[in-house]
């Protein structure tokens, strides 16, 4: 019999792919065409409701370029990326020996990653430790310390970091026109003590981009686009597994409702005030300044 009915298309959807070399592609688009025939099976969408889901991943497409990521924004929105995230980390950490993985960096186990977002670029210029990546941009000033270290509390020297942030408004670079290059972003290295020392601003909350087909869908569930004030990391040196993480502000708005679900609490960093006077370094500041303090762990290579 030539016709397939709605009660056998999945299966022979599957045994079209006895013929795939390739067994984790074929491990993937057997769970993806079994989870997404039960998805159409549970909803039952009309034709014209299915029409509609097809030209909202098209828009998705459409308004994605070089500097914005619509379906990275959507997959963060669903809770998709941090649950990625979350199962790669704790995977990594069980194949190098850490068995599970705790919230807590004073446990010893791996500092926690969270998504990486839509704004990461690459190759941001190299600055020494002390520079100042805020200075002329709106925000108030924050000097961050902090120490990089194995598990076992060993000083990783020359590990870089790969730090980024929006300003003190919420805006990142890459949102202020094609003439504004890149700001308040920078790679550090640790120095033989695995510490680092550089100046920022103490972020601010903002709203992911709403304006595109993921901002419609956000307004149709009822939900707000906002996250919490964050400074990103990305801590890498050979050897180690690669960390991408932010540090949330202790005091801001939305840290229980992040838009994208990335808040963990062991990243969530008190950011103390200070009055205007010397800083740590030996500058003398004439407005209020912070300052936040924070520890990274990485977990070696698998092996």
């Amino acid at each position: 019999m030539i016709q397939i009915d709605a009660e056998d298309i999945t299966q022979a959807v599957i045994d079209r792919l006895d013929e795939c070399r390739d067994a984790r592609f074929k491990q993937i688009m057997t769970a993806l065409v079994t989870h997404a025939h039960a998805f159409v099976r549970e909803i039952q969408p009309t034709e014209a409701e299915w029409i509609g889901a097809i030209e909202f991943l098209t828009a998705t497409g459409k308004i994605c370029d070089d500097k914005r990521q619509e379906f990275i924004l959507l997959s963060d929105t669903l809770g998709i990326s941090m649950l990625v995230v979350a199962l790669n980390q704790l995977k990594g950490a069980r194949a190098a020996g850490q068995g599970r993985l705790e919230a807590t960096p004073a446990s010893g186990s791996p500092t926690e990653a969270t998504v990486q977002g839509p704004f990461y670029w690459e190759n941001a210029p190299e600055m020494p430790l002390g520079a100042d990546i805020g200075e002329g941009m709106p925000g108030e000033p924050a000097w961050y310390t902090g120490r990089v270290t194995d598990t076992a509390g060993q000083p990783i020297a020359n590990c870089c970091m790969d730090v980024w942030s929006g300003d003190g408004d919420g805006i990142y670079d890459m949102q202020m026109g094609d003439d504004a290059g890149m700001r308040l972003r920078a790679r550090f290295y640790t120095d033989a003590d695995g510490q680092y020392r550089f100046w920022s601003i103490k972020p601010s909350f903002y709203p992911v981009p709403d304006d595109g087909p993921v901002g419609d869908m956000l307004r149709r569930m009822g939900r707000h686009p906002n996250r919490p004030g964050h400074i990103h990391m990305k801590v890498y040196k050979p050897g180690f597994q690669t960390l991408t993480t932010h540090l949330f502000v202790a005091d801001s708005v939305y840290l229980d409702s992040d838009a994208v679900f990335g808040v963990r609490d062991s990243l969530i960093v008190p950011y103390t005030e200070h009055a205007p006077g010397r800083a740590p370094d030996g500058r003398e500041l004439d407005r209020t300044w912070h300052s936040a303090h924070y520890d990274f762990r990485l977990a070696p290579a698998a092996a």
